[in-house]
């Protein structure tokens, strides 16, 4: 990893997280809230007891919404020791360290890896090796669950160009490349998009579905072809 990465994430909370983005109880309950709708029903298959580990951490936000949810085998790595010491503080098995040398050294089988908001801080050397070490260590019915900036989005510059950490965009195709060549047999890809937890949701949502009518009308035009991923930032699921 480059040495102008490595400066950032020594004070990433103090320098960074703390200053462009003041985090209250609102807003962990609207992401709370988001999770439940668009994680939840995907980790129907795993009991309370699934091996589950997040890469880049941070502060332990997405580790409370699982332990909040009755997960209880949570492991969190990162490599910000100021993010690993707040995870620390509420409880959570954080680890300070570098994500391909924890893997390589690893000898456990995740049911789960999250990578929320995480691959696109590596380039594409370095994240032909990540997925590849993800992949071994997962369970062979293991999942790997990405959320990341979408380059066929209508707005991912506020993203990508946000962290002077982030090095790589993908859309679908790229993703769904770089799973399989990464032995990921099963891929499904689906939109960041407003989710009904209210009546303000029910009416982003609803606008939402109608704009992308009119942009995929649009695309029409164009390419004779349909775009499915409109949204900002978009999941994605692999399977082994």
């Amino acid at each position: 990893m480059s040495d102008y990465r490595k400066q950032l994430y020594n004070n990433y909370d103090t320098k960074f997280n703390s200053v462009i983005n003041v985090v209250t109880d609102a807003d962990l309950k609207s992401q709370a809230e988001h999770y439940k709708m668009k994680l939840l029903p995907h980790l129907t298959s795993f009991d309370s007891n699934a091996k589950i580990l997040e890469l880049g951490c941070g502060p332990g936000y997405l580790l409370g919404f699982l332990s909040n949810n009755g997960f209880n085998n949570l492991t969190g790595i990162d490599i910000s020791l100021e993010q690993v010491q707040i995870a620390k503080s509420k409880g959570f098995n954080a680890i300070e360290v570098d994500v391909a040398k924890y893997l390589e050294q690893n000898s456990e089988k995740w049911d789960i890896v999250f990578a929320l908001d995480f691959i696109e801080h590596f380039n594409k050397e370095e994240l032909i090796k990540l997925f590849m070490l993800i992949n071994q260590n997962l369970t062979d019915e293991g999942l790997l669950v990405i959320r990341t900036p979408n380059g066929e989005g209508l707005f991912p510059n506020s993203i990508i160009y946000g962290d002077l950490t982030h090095q790589t965009i993908f859309n679908q195709n790229s993703i769904i490349q770089l799973l399989s060549y990464s032995n990921f047999s099963r891929q499904f890809c689906f939109e960041n998009a407003p989710v009904s937890k209210n009546l303000k949701g029910i009416i982003r949502l609803l606008l939402w579905r109608a704009l992308k009518m009119i942009l995929n009308f649009i695309r029409l035009i164009e390419t004779g072809q349909r775009q499915k991923l409109w949204t900002r930032d978009f999941y994605c699921l692999a399977k082994k």
